[in-house]
């Protein structure tokens, strides 16, 4: 039985491995550019952030209706519940799925048609957040919130992802503002790329609860304090980072002395059908490459689970924390 665990990064798009993806596109009559699942399986094998976007979006041209969403977040419930998850909080990408002439409606109900009964076929609680593109425009990233008004009573908060470099935080304030209006909890992906100002302006202009990533906040020593301080949860995807070089080597990995600083750190799989792994398989990585014992990995569930957003239900929250405080290694 794995460690219990809540996964916080997670691009429900990012977990389409090549033989659903070949399944949807024969559904779909979708012709892919690859002979088989093993040469799409070795175009997986990109350098960077860039290469990467091209794929991931390349192959959500086989996402087209209800049933595929279900089917994906399905295929992932399933993963992750084998792996220990018990609580996970999945992002998506409406734009990407808008551009393409496939309705918010669409989107939100097919994923819903999963999550809706998640807990009882998986055993994990689920919450859905919807991510903005950031190298999209502004005005793009309202006409999307505005889309999903009807789809609010599914939709637990809003996140900002994509390409980092060039598109600072700051470019979203108005949709933030207009977000924490309805009530939507806030995340960002801040400081991967993009350098540590990014996630100070996260926090101060987009009044983030959460920063996805943040792995660079180690270079201003004045920003882990205030993170420290602050108690915001940082959202580290250590597989992710060796995969798209933001570390050369997962021993390089400065998991370890961000929780030496006290820094309230999770692990998560980003999107793990492209680097190369899920929720548990990013845990035992970490404990194997950086050292972490039994304890520090305890310490990464507990603050999964701590980071949630389960206001709404602290019973369920002490439930989770109670199990992974009682969790035999």
């Amino acid at each position: 039985m794995p460690l219990p665990k809540a996964e916080l990064h997670l691009h429900i798009e990012g977990t389409l491995e090549p033989e659903l993806a070949f399944e949807l596109a024969a559904r779909n009559g979708v012709a892919l550019p690859y002979a088989d699942t093993d040469e799409l399986r070795k175009a997986y094998q990109f350098e960077d952030l860039q290469s990467f976007l091209n794929l991931y979006y390349e192959l959500m041209a086989v996402l087209r209706t209800e049933r595929d969403f279900e089917d994906l977040a399905n295929a992932y419930l399933a993963r992750a519940a084998a792996q220990g998850v018990r609580h996970a909080e999945i992002f998506f990408d409406p734009q990407a799925h808008l551009a393409r002439g496939v309705a918010m409606g669409t989107v939100v109900d097919g994923l819903w048609r999963a999550l809706g009964g998640s807990e009882a076929e998986h055993g994990i609680s689920t919450r859905l957040i919807l991510c903005f593109l950031r190298d999209e425009s502004a005005e793009s990233a309202l006409e999307t919130l505005e889309a999903a008004k009807p789809y609010l009573d599914r939709i637990t908060g809003v996140g900002l992802d994509s390409a980092e470099v060039g598109h600072p935080p700051v470019k979203f304030r108005e949709v933030y503002e207009a977000a924490a209006a309805l009530g939507l909890r806030r995340v960002a992906h801040a400081g991967e790329e993009g350098p540590p100002e990014y996630i100070t302006e996260a926090l101060d202009v987009l009044g983030v609860e959460r920063v996805d990533h943040g792995l660079r906040c180690m270079e201003d020593p004045a920003l882990v304090e205030r993170l420290v301080r602050e108690r915001i949860p940082l959202t580290l995807c250590p597989l992710s980072n060796v995969r798209l070089r933001t570390v050369d080597v997962l021993a390089d990995h400065p998991l370890p002395a961000m929780l030496d600083a006290g820094l309230l750190c999770t692990v998560n799989s980003d999107d793990p059908a492209y680097f190369g792994g899920y929720a548990g398989d990013n845990f035992d990585a970490v404990g194997a490459a950086l050292g972490l014992g039994d304890e520090r990995l305890r310490e990464l569930a507990r603050n999964s689970f701590v980071a949630s957003f389960l206001e709404d239900d602290e019973e369920r929250r002490a439930r989770y924390l109670a199990e992974v405080d009682a969790y035999t290694f």
